[in-house]
């Protein structure tokens, strides 16, 4: 069996999927994600709600300045 790999616009996507799937000699496999990279996305979007809490004053952020003589 040989492997296909196929890039579709966003919104043709729905229908490039259905037309593929209704092909019986083909088998469609589920896109995975690493292990590191499902990692990154949530600390990143635990991140980007860390700055909304922040902006809507229920979190209190700290100053750049104070961040940079951390380091």
């Amino acid at each position: 069996m040989k492997q296909i790999t196929i890039m579709v616009p966003d919104e043709k996507y729905p229908f490039t999927l259905d037309l593929i799937n209704n092909l019986k000699f083909v088998k469609t496999v589920k896109p995975t994600v690493s292990t590191g990279k499902a990692k990154f996305l949530k600390e990143f979007a635990e991140a980007i709600e860390e700055v909304k809490q922040i902006e809507a004053g229920k979190k209190k952020g700290i100053p750049l300045e104070d961040l940079l003589n951390e380091l």
